[in-house]
């Protein structure tokens, strides 16, 4: 009998030490790093135009596309690109509405400046900037609407929200002489999320108005008091498409502590699958060792995966394309998305494809 225990336990010490070596062998496995692009679909599904952009994508080393264009061309799109196995995201303006039928019926429904201007009304900085307030709810359930549509189509790999901010109150530096801009304070214009119903919540709980403020743009309350206001919309998109299966992902400003000052978005506080921080470095007249900092300080701020996105008219030179997207693996991101694909010059294209084959192989 103890010669049986005894052998049990040999037994059992190596079987514990074989799932031991399997969990270390498991979790020392590593995802492949992401290259993934941004584009546009439009209205109407082209089947030859996209076999032609999806062998193009995945000569590329590109296995994942964030697509703009309705849910009908999403639901042709999904299947094609399957057998090619690249994933789509289905990218989606947020509160940034422009040319929104449905939302243009309803004026109140839009953000309002420091300044008094419905943003359907005074459009700041391009034509294209129309946003809806977070604080109206009947915009909000707009939004919501606008997701669940989206959940309808099989197969995606994640609804992907960008313009989920406010109006840039401070522009990238490069960007401000573009408008005849210097903007060294917070300009009432460019200040957004003044809503009515805004500023009587916000007196509800503090007991003033934050236009009675003397300089409202320095009060943290209210800057947080803002920024809860896309927090909650967008945990609140989270659980719809999680309520369905899917997975909700964002392009978002740089970093955390950046997009608060820039944006108003606190997206550290969001409870997303991934992110996609857009570190434009030439937008900020920063160079390629900024995209590294970027990347690290996003991956240290956030417990979801990271995916840094690429801008490539800023990164034209071969050499600065394969340090940025170096740096983004090095500094811990899972993966880049370049802005965009459709756009690479031949040296670019060749970096693409000289770093998919070394991580292939890795």
């Amino acid at each position: 009998m103890k010669h049986l225990f005894i052998s049990i336990a040999v037994i059992l010490m190596f079987s514990c030490q074989e799932k031991t070596e399997n969990k270390k062998e498991l979790s020392t496995t590593k995802a492949p790093f992401v290259f993934a692009t941004w584009a546009n679909a439009g209205s109407t599904f082209d089947k030859l135009k996209w076999e032609a952009k999806l062998t193009y994508y995945d000569s590329l080393g590109i296995s994942e596309v964030l697509v703009g264009g309705s849910p009908e061309v999403l639901k042709q799109l999904v299947p094609l690109a399957t057998k090619k196995n690249i994933k789509i995201h289905a990218w989606m303006w947020t509160l940034n509405r422009p040319g929104d039928t449905i939302a243009n019926k309803h004026p109140e429904w839009y953000a309002v400046n420091r300044a008094g201007k419905n943003s359907l009304e005074y459009r700041a900085y391009v034509d294209y900037y129309q946003w809806l307030s977070p604080f109206h709810p009947e915009a909000r359930e707009h939004v919501k609407n606008n997701v669940r549509k989206l959940t309808t189509i099989k197969g995606l790999a994640s609804i992907h929200l960008d313009y989920v901010r406010y109006v840039d109150v401070i522009l990238g530096k490069d960007l401000q002489p573009k408008y005849n801009l210097v903007q060294t304070t917070e300009m009432p214009e460019y200040d957004y999320g003044y809503h009515p119903i805004a500023r009587a919540g916000f007196k509800s709980i503090f007991g003033k108005d934050p236009l009675d403020i003397e300089h409202p743009e320095l009060s943290t309350e209210w800057r947080q008091y803002r920024l809860n206001a896309v927090t909650t919309l967008v945990n609140e998109l989270v659980e719809i498409a999680h309520n369905s299966n899917n997975k909700m992902t964002a392009a978002v400003f740089p970093f955390p502590e950046m997009s608060r000052q820039m944006v108003r978005q606190a997206w550290n506080d969001w409870n997303l699958d991934a992110a996609y921080p857009m570190v434009y470095n030439n937008f900020y007249r920063e160079n390629v060792n900024w995209i590294g900092f970027a990347t690290e300080q996003s991956v240290n701020d956030v417990d979801f995966p990271i995916f840094s996105g690429l801008y490539s008219p800023a990164l034209q030179d071969p050499r600065d394309l394969e340090k940025a997207i170096r740096l983004v693996k090095e500094k811990g991101a899972q993966g880049f998305s370049i802005f965009t694909a459709d756009n690479l010059n031949k040296a670019q294209k060749d970096i693409f494809i000289k770093l998919k084959e070394e991580y292939q192989n890795e």
